[in-house]
């Protein structure tokens, strides 16, 4: 409502009917006077004669309450658009809520409660949904007020303000039933820490921001990463790191998709829009990035005005829309529900800078195939484009030669004008183009963008961006998800020749393994007899079943044999812990434990090259759970060679042990592998334990449940440990899928056999 309008319409009340309501209202608040008339002329449009009443009287309610003036000053200005919006029956249930508010020690909490009130209304536009959204209000309250320790005295929810301050935000993100598990969530695990429970509800916490990223509503990039890297790989050749961005804690500077020479940056979430999946709005982000990667060069910026390279952006995105549906044609149903329609005329040049919108409006015609166009200056300038690509790929120095001449001859006054149109003209599966321009010489604040060709730190190619893994916390029976942090990153390389020379030493052993390995080798061809069809004649049943015919009896019919191949199909994760213990001295031997380890790492990797299958070996140790390091030793794809021997004799141990999410990324690589059956032997010394877990129980139930998720992924998890206390754990963890050897110094020899045993 304009300023005229109010004006209009409380000059319409009339002195006499404000007067009366004021008297009606019956408070002294001198902060009410000021915005009285302009409340009541809103009321008095969107309620009912009846929903008037009620309202005066509520207010009343609320000016009395002894909470100060806030709570009717709040509830005069916001109540009227509320109703118009839920409708005016959930009054009642909205001041039920304020009294039991105002009941418990939480008073203070009506203010923010009845501040975003409406813009929880917009997002709960009935008033069951609100309900549901006052009850879950209700369940805080009571869940985080009590009394402390014991002592009678109650103190207020550390949360519950700071929960309806945070409820907008929430709700823009989460559906109802994502919110109530994320109050849930924080209730369970913070309820008796009330600094830790502030830093929840307030999303100033990392537990806060992945529980809520966890339930958000749309498709989740990190849950469908696998299949992106896989449509990068396919459709483009290309693999690169996908980093997500977070689109909820930043509302006034949403930042686009971008690449640089650290991966390529994509919105954590995407909504269905228009149509098209969140998946497929991932697919047109990356290809209209990987298109660019393939096709622009980048060039200097210093001599273009900030129109001119606004411009140059909009044909080059045209031009890489073009090439991407010259070559995949089936994306333009995509690309076309995506890109916005800007209307002809929907800008007024005497008001604003039309620039933007006209370019969109180009953009728009280069993208749908030709057609007839209003302007025939618009069909002159697609014209033009498609000429220009219908001779070749053409490169970005052309067009942004077209674009400049496109400039120069559209440009009006009006695109100086300070308010600019952008209604209808973000294409948000484009990437911001900071890698289209180079610059002479940096500003203060050019120096923060990254330079197409920067390459990055050596250090930062050895290691990944990390990857996060939930854990489990039986204390509160939740799982918290995105708890830890693990780095994964090729192992140091060491001298290969070391590793010959344990095998060497154990050469006689490997003289007994051999035969027994040769018995396991698969054989070319198995002979399948007794088969009705096959493909030739099993004499000897033959024979039996023509004596049976002849002497009267029920002849055989399974007269015939095939041949089938007798392969075997197993895949083999061998996971090392690499932690502190592993320097100790071994029981009975002058060697460490991880000198041990070794030799009989390299004895098994020796056995399973012999038999064929495929197997990857890494090791694992962990500094706090934001730090969990995974140490790729030989890979799946790898030969038994000199380069997994020369890390695998360069292994080092230290820190501590978090199984869990180790466990987790190697049933991530497992789980790729084609086979019947996958295994993962785990190699440890010692129960899971780090540094900032003082509960040693609590990261042995992770890796309980850890070793079910795997079990549900078709992935045989085993156990060698090598502590003699173990039974007193490990049981707990692999069940009985576990060995303990007490003896150390005979691993080298125990533990191929133990491999052999488990596939024979």
């Amino acid at each position: 409502m304009t300023a005229m309008a109010d004006i209009a319409s409380t000059a319409d009340l009339g002195a006499e009917r404000l007067q009366a309501w004021r008297r009606q209202l019956d408070c002294g608040f001198a902060q009410i006077d000021d915005v009285f008339a302009a409340c009541m002329a809103e009321a008095h449009a969107k309620l009912s004669a009846e929903g008037l009443d009620d309202f005066l009287a509520q207010a009343r309610f609320l000016g009395k309450l002894g909470r100060g003036v806030e709570p009717a000053l709040i509830f005069l200005q916001e109540w009227p658009p509320i109703a118009q919006t839920v409708g005016e029956d959930a009054l009642n249930a909205v001041m039920t809520t304020v009294r039991l508010i105002n009941k418990s020690p939480n008073g203070k909490a009506i203010a923010p409660f009845l501040q975003t009130l409406a813009a929880v209304a917009r997002r709960l536009p009935t008033q069951a949904q609100l309900q549901h959204y006052m009850d879950l209000c209700l369940l805080l309250l009571e869940r985080t007020s009590g009394s402390i320790h014991g002592i009678h005295k109650t103190y207020p929810s550390p949360s519950l303000a700071v929960f309806f301050e945070k409820a907008p935000l929430l709700l823009g993100a989460l559906s109802l039933q994502g919110l109530g598990n994320w109050v849930n969530y924080g209730i369970r695990n913070y309820s008796h820490h009330p600094e830790q429970q502030r830093d929840f509800f307030s999303l100033a916490s990392a537990d806060s921001r992945a529980v809520m990223q966890r339930e958000r509503h749309g498709t989740l990039l990190m849950d469908h990463t696998r299949a992106l890297d896989l449509y990068l790989t396919a459709l483009w050749q290309m693999s690169d790191v996908l980093v997500p961005y977070s689109t909820t804690f930043d509302v006034q500077r949403q930042p686009m998709p971008y690449f640089d020479a650290f991966g390529m940056r994509l919105p954590d979430v995407y909504d269905e829009r228009a149509g098209i999946t969140g998946l497929d709005r991932y697919r047109a982000a990356l290809a209209h990035m990987a298109a660019h990667r393939r096709w622009s060069t980048p060039i200097f910026a210093d001599n273009f005005s900030p129109a001119q390279r606004l411009a140059i952006e909009c044909f080059e995105d045209a031009r890489m829309d073009a090439l991407t549906l010259r070559a995949y044609p089936g994306m333009r149903r995509i690309l076309s529900a995506l890109h916005p329609s800007p209307v002809d005329g929907a800008c007024n040049p005497a008001t604003h800078s039309c620039l933007r919108h006209r370019l969109a409006m180009l953009s728009r015609a280069l993208l749908d195939p030709p057609r007839r166009f209003e302007s025939p200056q618009l069909a002159d300038w697609v014209q033009r484009f498609h000429a220009l690509l219908a001779q070749g790929e053409s490169n970005t120095t052309e067009i942004a030669g077209l674009a400049l001449s496109y400039l120069g001859k559209t440009r009006m006054q009006s695109d100086q004008l300070p308010d600019t149109w952008f209604q209808d003209t973000e294409v948000d599966y484009r990437d911001d183009n900071r890698h289209l321009w180079r610059f002479h010489e940096l500003s203060d604040d050019e120096e923060t963008f990254d330079k197409p060709d920067q390459t990055p730190p050596a250090q930062e190619i050895l290691s990944l961006p990390p990857r996060h893994y939930p854990e489990w916390d039986y204390t509160s029976q939740t799982v918290r998800p995105d708890w830890v942090s693990l780095y994964e990153r090729l192992h140091p390389s060491g001298n290969p020749a070391d590793i010959d020379a344990l095998l060497a030493k154990h050469s006689a052993l490997a003289k007994r393994l051999k035969r027994l390995l040769d018995l396991l080798k698969p054989q070319n061809k198995v002979r399948l007899r007794f088969q009705e069809d096959g493909s030739e004649l099993d004499l000897d049943v033959a024979v039996r079943a023509l004596i049976d015919l002849k002497s009267g009896g029920q002849p055989d019919p399974r007269i015939n044999m095939s041949h089938t191949n007798d392969g075997r199909s197993i895949a083999v994760t061998l996971l090392l812990d690499l932690s502190e213990s592993l320097n100790d001295t071994a029981r009975g031997s002058e060697q460490t434990v991880l000198q041990l380890s070794q030799e009989a790492v390299s004895l098994l990797a020796w056995a399973i090259e012999q038999l064929g299958d495929p197997l990857a070996i890494a090791g694992f140790h962990s500094n706090t759970r934001h730090d969990v390091r995974y140490f790729h030793i030989k890979g799946f794809g790898e030969r038994w060679g000199d380069g997994a021997k020369a890390r695998l004799a360069a292994l080092q141990a230290g820190y501590s042990t978090r199984m869990g999410a180790a466990l987790r990324h190697a049933a991530h690589t497992l789980s790729t592998q084609a086979a019947d059956k996958r295994l993962l032997l785990v190699l440890t010394d010692g129960k899971p334990s780090d540094i900032d877990v003082k509960d040693e129980r609590l990261l042995i139930e992770d890796a309980k449940v850890a070793v079910r998720e795997l079990d549900n992924q078709d992935i045989f998890t085993y156990c060698i440990n090598l502590d003699a206390s173990a039974d007193t754990y490990v049981s707990d963890i692999f069940g009985k899928r576990y060995t303990v050897i007490d003896n150390i110094a005979r691993l080298p020899e125990q533990l191929p056999r133990l491999f052999m045993a488990l596939t024979r």
